[in-house]
């Protein structure tokens, strides 16, 4: 048996910092460069020791084996920070009871409703649009998924102002996550310009939610949206005789799918829209499913399943730039993996980027082809965007729905060209996000 100490380290390490700076400047470069040193390799995130599981049935057992590699790490203690113990971010013990408790809320029942809201604001966003205007399509997509996440959560029982405040909250939070995930503690406390903006949104965002919360609680009217399903969940085989979320757990799952809903479906659709650029025939597909799809129905009416091609767009996009791209898990009990003896305390990290990017699993894993997932790998663990085992993201057909419908609400009306003059590249962020995606939109009138 090896021991931890004796796995590689990978290189670029620095004192104090880690390697936070190829994390931050060249995240993508810096995973996809560590299968090289092994199948469990050593990085540093700010002082603290990873191990870095590098290949795909190790990073599957790491998955399955929940009550062993749980939640942890320095990711998820900075999400934390921001969601406390949500389905998220909360430990194996607490785990099972919250996911019943909230899975009610992502019934197929309450999915017409929500995908109302999904439609309406994508189309709204696609017809604010001019022709040949230069688009900066993240920051577009990032507020729009911030959009939706608060109308599904919240209805529309918010006045604009307080909807406003939560949307640009949760855009500074999103922003200091990782940054401050992978630098050292004593760095979060300066009281810099970022870490005060962070801490005041922080703050902010879950006094507004509490407020919101307690004025729910007070009615009993059940709105269709997220908060109701949340606040009415009720599990009699819960645990000590809770059998609701307390007003402290509602505050924390209500952040965690507000997050977890916007970034995540806006990276996706993102990434999706870069790959078509880049391939005129798909685009071109693509448009002639979302025009059959509209003939004679609206897009409020359009079941997300029934649009085929966009779903295999966007399974080939979250194949290539998974959003949750990288994250931590610790061990709670002392471990073996793939030979190695790991201590109870030990974090561990993976990569789906990394995984999905592995030529034995994806013949030519960097090219965008979405007729690959016609026949769908039968290795379950070589795609895994939303997860896998018993934490696998309670969300992910929410996310799908939603991302199938604001992309055929973009393509049935524009077709996207680049416009930036540098490349596009990732974003270090807890989510995987294109940077420099300025796209010039051009009316579909418009020729090939």
């Amino acid at each position: 048996m090896t021991v931890v100490a004796s796995l590689p380290l990978a290189p670029g390490a620095l004192p104090l910092l880690g390697h936070a700076v190829p994390l931050v400047r060249r995240p993508l470069d810096f995973v996809s460069s560590l299968p090289a040193h092994g199948g469990l390799v050593r990085i540093r995130m700010g002082t603290r020791s990873v191990v870095m599981v590098c290949d795909p049935q190790l990073t599957r057992q790491v998955l399955l084996n929940d009550s062993v590699f749980d939640k942890g790490g320095p990711l998820f203690e900075r999400g934390r920070e921001v969601a406390g113990n949500s389905l998220l971010s909360c430990p194996h013990d607490m785990h099972r009871r919250q996911r019943r408790l909230c899975q009610p809320a992502f019934h197929t029942d309450r999915f017409p409703g929500y995908n109302v809201a999904f439609a309406d604001l994508a189309e709204n966003l696609a017809k604010s649009w001019q022709d040949r205007q230069i688009v900066d399509v993240t920051e577009a997509l990032t507020r729009l998924t911030a959009e939706v996440a608060v109308e599904t959560m919240f209805a529309r029982s918010l006045p604009a102002s307080i909807a406003s405040q939560i949307l640009d909250d949760f855009i500074i939070l999103s922003e200091g996550i990782f940054r401050r995930a992978v630098t050292p503690s004593t760095l979060n406390r300066l009281p810099v310009p970022a870490n005060r903006r962070y801490r005041r949104a922080l703050t902010r965002l879950k006094s507004t939610v509490f407020e919101i919360i307690a004025a729910r609680r007070s009615a009993t009217t059940d709105h269709g949206d997220l908060l109701s399903s949340l606040a009415n969940a009720v599990d009699p085989d819960s645990k000590g005789g809770r059998y609701s979320l307390s007003d402290e757990e509602l505050v924390d799952q209500v952040i965690i799918f507000l997050y977890a809903g916007s970034d995540t479906t806006a990276a996706a659709v993102a990434w999706a829209l870069h790959l078509l650029a880049q391939r005129t025939d798909l685009d071109i597909l693509l448009y002639e499913e979302a025009r059959k799809a509209l003939r004679d129905t609206p897009l409020v009416l359009v079941d997300p399943n029934s649009l085929e091609m966009a779903n295999r767009v966007l399974a080939e996009s979250l194949r290539m730039y998974p959003p949750a791209w990288l994250t931590t898990r610790t061990v709670a009990s002392d471990t073996e993996l793939g030979g190695v003896v790991l201590p109870a305390g030990t974090i561990v990290g993976y990569s789906p980027y990394l995984v999905h990017r592995l030529p034995d699993l994806y013949k030519e894993p960097d090219t965008f082809d979405p007729d690959r997932w016609l026949s769908p790998p039968a290795d379950r663990s070589a795609y895994i965007p939303f997860g896998a085992g018993a934490r696998k993201c309670i969300g992910d057909r929410f996310g799908m729905a939603q991302a199938a419908l604001i992309l055929t609400a973009i393509i049935s009306r524009w077709r996207l060209i680049p416009a930036g003059g540098r490349p596009v590249r990732a974003a270090a962020k807890v989510t995987l996000m294109p940077k420099g995606l300025h796209m010039r939109v051009l009316a579909r009138e418009r020729p090939y």
